[in-house]
């Protein structure tokens, strides 16, 4: 079994909740947070001032927020092939 490993490079914000991220391999994927945005540690940015704090974490390779939220950069990259079961489970966090 072979683990993809992806960093970020770059992002921008481009809509409510969404951003356009850039990895390492110069693929772009549009992602919209908001259908995940439940429980206590990504409920928060819920509030758009704080989802608009996201970083890149320049060690890591990933964003993050103020709050500690954050997300594995290969589940970033492979986004669509989990945002179902993700969203399913945000609204039992």
């Amino acid at each position: 079994m072979q683990y993809e490993f992806h960093k970020i490079k770059s992002f921008c914000l481009t809509a409510s909740y969404t951003l356009e991220i850039i990895f390492d391999d110069n693929t772009h994927k549009v992602i919209d947070f908001s259908p995940v945005l439940y429980g206590e540690m990504y409920g928060p940015l819920k509030n758009s001032a704080l989802f608009n704090k996201v970083a890149l974490d320049k060690e890591v390779h990933t964003l993050v927020w103020p709050n500690g939220a954050d997300f594995n950069p290969s589940l970033l990259y492979h986004w669509e092939q989990h945002i179902d079961e993700l969203s399913a489970r945000a609204k039992k966090w």
